[in-house]
């Protein structure tokens, strides 16, 4: 089993750039699919992109492309979510998940297999 930790979570004002990783305690990242999942306060959980065990293949929700951008490090197992361009309706708590799943299916199915305990993203005006 692996378990998921996020970092990088804070607060940001509208426009600027935050960008959060997600490391495994006690197993590994390498072989999974890794997404970004969000909920912001009074909503359901939603998916917002995913990546490829290989880096090679991504899968992203229509609200975040061309500002958010997902890549793998998997020499220090790290997957990291680099969002720009923020806006006051990204404000959420982010999670990353792990799945043995294509990130096109991680999309659809809203699902993953291990999860993170999540950081908050906090966008001001």
């Amino acid at each position: 089993q692996v378990q998921l930790v996020e970092s990088g979570g804070g607060s940001v004002q509208a426009g600027g750039s935050l960008r959060l990783s997600c490391t495994a305690s006690g197993g590994t990242l390498r072989r999974y699919t890794v997404g970004w999942f969000r909920q912001a306060p009074g909503k359901e959980r939603a998916f917002v992109t995913a990546i490829s065990w290989t880096g090679e293949n991504t899968y992203s929700a229509d609200s975040v492309k061309g500002r958010f951008t997902i890549t793998r490090d998997n020499a220090i197992d790290t997957v990291f979510l680099q969002m720009n361009s923020l806006k006051l309706e990204d404000t959420a708590i982010y999670y990353c998940a792990a799945a043995w799943s294509t990130p096109q299916s991680m999309g659809l199915t809203n699902e993953g297999d291990f999860w993170g305990q999540g950081t908050q993203v906090t966008v001001s005006s």
